[in-house]
């Protein structure tokens, strides 16, 4: 410990030391990251110039795009830019930002991806109470209370972690900078730091995760009840919501939940991807592809903006 020297910034780590496979990496990274904003685009675009989705679920649906795109932009253009410079170096208050705004941006998804599951309980199951349950100052509220609740939690994760000595080795065993790959280079114990993030993952995670098993419990028992074709509309708008929602998680808990101790593999920044960067590209793509009305309006939006290049 006397002779450690403390860490003043960190190293990232890329998928591959190879050139053409970092290209290929980088490339593939930044067509998702491009898909993803187009996307996500489209779908604000289309939830707010067409009227007849101004209703709850669109309200949320394009603030998930609007937060997807945040999301997204935290991590994949600086690991693009890092692989095509092979610059990897990342400064500890830039590191503490990414780890910030990751965790406030991740945190605040699940919130919403929790509400969502609400909202298509009281359509389903309570048709009639659902104007007066979901009206516009519920969904307001309920917007600011995530976003602040995440703000929250982002704050104290990372004014936890950086509250611990670094030194020795500053290699960060991941594309972008998260909470365990850090843990593993402090010099001090970090038995407190994984009790917090059991204690947050219970509660807030394991919290949302029953909420919206309950939410579909209920909702799948009053889908018996309905005609074939009824269960097959229910279906398509629940069944997308299930799979983002159990990728997010999936992934996003056996990265975090995985003892400090254990060491690293290619598989945990396999794992990184598929709720950082997955999630974020495919909400536009199930969301639309699935709803006849969305893919209506975007239909209209891209042939406006054809008509208006014409002119």
């Amino acid at each position: 410990m006397i002779n450690s020297t403390m860490v003043t910034d960190f190293l990232l780590m890329g998928f591959s030391d190879v050139l053409d496979l970092r290209i290929l990496y980088a490339f593939l990274f930044l067509l998702m990251y491009l898909a993803t904003l187009l996307g996500n685009m489209l779908i604000i675009t289309a939830t707010t110039l067409d009227q007849n989705l101004h209703t709850p679920m669109y309200f949320f649906l394009r603030n998930l795009s609007i937060l997807d795109m945040c999301y997204i932009s935290v991590t994949v253009p600086n690991a693009c830019v890092n692989s095509f410079t092979n610059n990897w170096a990342i400064s500890v208050a830039g590191c503490a930002m990414q780890i910030f705004l990751v965790l406030w941006f991740a945190s605040t998804e699940l919130l919403f991806l929790t509400i969502m599951a609400h909202d298509r309980y009281v359509a389903i199951c309570q048709p009639l109470h659902y104007p007066f349950i979901m009206n516009y100052q519920f969904c307001v509220r309920m917007t600011l209370a995530s976003l602040f609740s995440g703000l929250i939690y982002a704050g104290v994760q990372t004014g936890n972690t950086f509250r611990l000595p670094f030194c020795q080795s500053n290699l960060v065993h991941q594309f972008f900078c998260d909470i365990p790959s850090l843990l593993r280079l402090s010099c001090s114990d970090t038995f407190n730091n994984e009790i917090v993030i059991l204690i947050f993952a219970v509660v807030v995670g394991g919290g949302c995760f029953t909420f919206i098993v309950m939410s579909y419990v209920h909702i799948f028992s009053t889908m018996l009840k309905f005609t074939t074709k009824e269960q097959r509309k229910a279906f398509s708008t629940c069944i997308p919501h299930i799979l983002v929602v159990s990728v997010f998680l999936g992934s996003g808990s056996y990265v975090y939940l995985r003892p400090s101790v254990t060491s690293e593999t290619i598989m945990d920044m396999i794992l990184s991807v598929f709720y950082t960067i997955v999630p974020p590209f495919l909400n536009p793509i199930i969301y639309s592809l699935r709803n006849k009305q969305i893919k209506k309006t975007i239909k209209k939006v891209i042939l406006g903006m054809f008509y208006l290049k014409k002119l």
